[in-house]
């Protein structure tokens, strides 16, 4: 089904309405992430950084940044303020020394599981006040939008589930 104007593929038009619903959502959930990182002493962009090296272990610079569908220099900006932070240090490839190599702190992975903790407490309260069956309908539709969004993508980069 085509994410675009109604054809003669799709059930029926999409309401207004309905797309405003889910643009809402999208700002609400922005807005989670963000809450998530205040007080931490890391911007959003940085932790995405930390979270991909929390999902991926040790990596290349050039994996992190085809990983956040960035360029490189943006990775070197972000690493160089939380390297000085003490979130993540710097290395070199044994086996290539050219290749520069990100990995975690401590400081880094608590950070990580604090701002992750804190979304799923958020989430946690306000899927709480609806109705069960309510609840359940919202998580699948979204898993539908999710995949509808996915199949829709050719930017190999969308396709990669970036990290916010």
């Amino acid at each position: 089904m085509s994410l675009g104007a109604a054809d003669s593929t799709s059930r029926d038009a999409v309401h207004p309405t309905e797309v405003l619903a889910f643009e809402t959502a999208t700002r609400d959930l922005v807005g989670v992430a963000l809450r998530s990182v205040e007080g931490m002493d890391v911007s959003l962009p940085q932790f995405r950084l930390l979270l991909t090296l929390h999902e991926s272990g040790p990596s290349t610079s050039t994996a992190c940044a085809a990983a956040l569908g960035v360029v490189g220099s943006s990775i070197t900006r972000l690493a160089d303020r939380l390297d000085a932070s003490g979130h993540l240090v710097r290395g070199t490839d044994p086996d290539n020394r050219s290749v520069v190599m990100l990995e975690l702190t401590d400081a880094g992975r608590a950070v990580v599981v604090r701002a992750t903790e804190h979304r799923r407490r958020v989430l946690r309260a306000a899927l709480a006040d609806l109705d069960p069956e309510v609840r359940a309908a919202c998580a699948a539709a979204l898993r539908q939008v999710h995949a509808a969004l996915d199949a829709e993508s050719s930017d190999e980069v969308l396709r990669r589930h970036l990290p916010l």
